[in-house]
């Protein structure tokens, strides 16, 4: 599972590339989805699309219940949907924060939550991360800083939790890559 545009749409290809079937999620642009799926069919791959907002834990459980009804299990979750809203903190209403906390950290918690109990044997768990997650390194991204934190913090938990013979989490940051998020 992971996103069908950007750095997501990206890995999904390379995923697919190896000979993963690949669900591709997203919350808006059906169009971007559903030609990632068709690239994936012409190049002799399996794929699904699923509509998910990362802000809501129903869609993204279902996504995940979706997933494993189409392909029988579930190897790899990529967590890799991501909000900002650049603008000076003072600035920022509590509705803008909580999107972005909903989309970057309790997205993440609730995706690999549902992914985990079909993981018991092994799988893996990414979590894309942000060089901002681990130092500031512009004005006006407080929010999504202290989200890419936690989500890094969280992987690194999850790893002692249940990291060995089931899921393996880990994190992978963006370091300068261009997103439309």
């Amino acid at each position: 599972m992971c996103g069908s545009r950007g750095i997501g749409a990206a890995i999904a290809k390379r995923l697919a590339a190896d000979g993963a079937r690949v669900a591709v999620t997203y919350s808006r642009g059906a169009g971007a989805a559903a030609s990632v799926v068709k690239e994936f069919e012409r190049g002799g791959g399996t794929a699904i699309a699923i509509q998910a907002d990362a802000a809501d834990a129903d869609a993204v459980r279902n996504a995940v219940e979706k997933t494993v009804a189409a392909f029988g299990r579930l190897d790899v979750l990529v967590n890799n949907a991501g909000a900002a809203i650049p603008k000076p903190f003072e600035e920022t209403t509590l509705e803008e924060m909580n999107r972005v906390i909903d989309i970057n950290v309790r997205g993440v918690f609730v995706a690999t939550q549902a992914a985990l109990k079909y993981m018991k044997s092994g799988g893996r768990i990414i979590m894309i991360g942000s060089r901002v997650g681990e130092r500031v390194a512009a004005p006006g991204l407080v929010p999504y800083s202290a989200t890419k934190g936690a989500v890094k913090m969280f992987s690194q938990a999850l790893a002692r939790e249940v990291g060995g013979p089931g899921a393996s989490p880990s994190t992978t940051c963006n370091r300068g890559r261009s997103t439309r998020i």
